[in-house]
C-alpha cells in the first residue's frame, strides 16, 4: 500500500451498515412504509375517471375477448364486460385493505385486531369517497353496490390476514 499514498486508508462500510442511514436520508419511516398504500389509493381514484368509464373499457375488452371467442354475441359481451368491471372492484380493494394494513402495522410484526379493522375502515370509508368521486364525473354512475362490493373486497383481505397471522399451520423446523 505504501506505493500508492493517494488511496484511501479507510476500510470500505458493509452494506447493513450503511443502508439504514442511506434508507433515512431518501425516504422518512412513514412514507418508506405508507408509499404502496397511497400509490394505490392514486391508482384507484384514477380508475374512477372518464377514462376507465363502462364505454371506454368496452372497446378495450372487447377487441380482446373477440380474439378469444369470435361468435361471440353482443350480450355474451355485456354479460362478460359486467364481470370483469366488477370483479376489478373486489381486486383493487382487496389489495387496498392488504396495502393499509401494512401501513398501519408499520414496523411490527404480527397480527392485530385494532391493525385489521383500521385498514378495513380506511378502505371501507375510501371506497364511499370513490364513489362520491365517480357521481361528479359525467360519464361514470355511482351506486352503493359498488361501494359494499368494494368493501367486501376488503373485508376478504382482512379475512385472508387473519386466517394468515391466526389460524395457519405452523411448520417446525425438521
Amino acid at each position: 500500500m505504501s506505493d500508492q499514498p493517494w488511496r484511501n486508508q479507510r476500510p470500505v462500510p458493509d452494506l447493513p451498515e450503511v443502508q439504514p442511514r442511506l434508507a433515512k436520508l431518501l425516504l422518512p419511516d412513514w412514507l418508506r412504509i405508507w408509499w404502496p398504500a397511497l400509490l394505490w389509493a392514486v391508482v384507484i381514484f384514477i380508475m374512477s375517471t372518464d377514462t376507465f368509464s363502462a364505454q371506454h373499457t368496452a372497446s378495450f375488452f372487447e377487441v380482446l375477448l373477440r380474439w378469444f371467442y369470435p361468435s361471440m354475441t353482443a350480450r355474451q359481451f355485456l354479460v362478460i364486460h359486467h364481470y370483469i368491471r366488477k370483479s376489478a372492484h373486489f381486486t383493487e380493494y382487496f389489495v387496498f385493505c392488504l396495502l393499509l394494513y401494512r401501513g398501519v402495522r408499520g414496523v411490527r410484526t404480527g397480527w392485530r385486531w385494532s391493525w385489521g379493522l383500521t385498514a378495513l375502515g380506511i378502505a371501507a370509508s375510501y371506497s364511499i369517497l370513490d364513489e362520491i368521486h365517480q357521481a361528479l364525473v359525467a360519464s361514470r354512475q355511482s351506486s352503493p353496490y359498488d361501494s359494499l362490493l368494494d368493501s367486501v373486497g376488503a373485508f376478504a383481505a382482512f379475512a385472508a390476514l387473519l386466517y394468515w397471522f391466526r389460524f395457519r399451520t405452523k411448520k417446525s423446523p425438521a
